[in-house]
């Protein structure tokens, strides 16, 4: 579903700021893995994910989904492929237009567009129903302001338009970060719940390990642009934080406290 070969990407190159960012990723999700990333700030998580959804090209090495190389496909180009939900609550939606018209908006995703009505009464119903499964009360708000709801509402209105249309890849970078614990709860529930309904393909960033392990079918673990862990489900069931640390510890060498992994 999501293959990544032989991935290379420096930053600033020839300059005293280079930054090797990349270094010979290699990673393969099947259709419906559910993979979790973590590492340190630098260690290439986020640059990953812009590989896959194409805001950043890499040097060199192949990006393919679902069998389609789009290594060089522009970001809108492969926008039908894609799902993401950003960090900040307020990136992915529209907040001056209404709920109803942000998600109208995410069901037009990679097609086409169209002189026509945006909101029809069938879309409607199926706004209804797929804000009803959210159980926040935002299907009787349709046609409310985005930019009104708060900061977990607005990150679960963006969940649920990443996902309206079946993505072949959800993106999730941090996407719980800005968030406080009861809200950040929400989403990370909401999240899991919708993955598993639409059985969707979900490549997950994350600085909250304890959120990594409950989590997904997946754990991989990055550090200075490489893949340096890489757990399947049944290893990451018995695994712990404290575990974590330590792997790092072994693999790298270098002395690592949960503090350092979550900021």
């Amino acid at each position: 579903m999501l293959e990544i070969t032989s991935l290379n990407k420096t930053f600033f190159p020839g300059t005293v700021n280079e930054r090797k960012a990349l270094r010979d990723i290699n990673l393969t999700l099947d259709s419906g893995e559910f993979v979790t990333v973590i590492g340190s700030n630098g260690a290439g998580k986020s640059t990953v994910l812009n590989m896959v959804a194409g805001k950043l090209h890499p040097d060199t090495g192949k990006v393919r989904i679902d069998g389609a190389d789009v290594t060089r496909l522009a970001d809108y180009r492969r926008a039908k492929y894609l799902g993401r939900v950003f960090q900040d609550p307020m990136a992915g939606t529209a907040p001056s237009m209404s709920i109803e018209e942000n998600l109208a908006l995410a069901l037009g995703r990679g097609q086409v567009r169209a002189l026509g009505l945006g909101v029809t009464g069938k879309k409607r119903e199926r706004f209804v129903e797929e804000l009803a499964s959210l159980e926040l009360g935002l299907e009787d708000r349709l046609k409310t302001k985005v930019g009104l709801l708060s900061g977990g509402q607005r990150q679960a209105l963006s969940l649920l338009m990443a996902t309206l249309t079946g993505p072949k890849i959800l993106l999730l970078d941090e996407h719980t970060a800005a968030l406080d614990p009861q809200r950040a709860a929400l989403v990370t529930r909401l999240t899991r719940e919708i993955v598993e309904r639409h059985r969707l393909t979900t490549l997950m960033v994350t600085h909250n390990m304890e959120q990594a392990l409950a989590l997904g079918t997946r754990l991989i673990m990055m550090h200075d642009g490489q893949i340096i862990l890489d757990l399947s489900q049944a290893e990451k069931e018995k695994m712990t934080v404290k575990g974590l640390l330590g792997e790092f510890e072994k693999i790298k060498g270098a002395q690592l406290d949960d503090r350092t992994m979550l900021q």
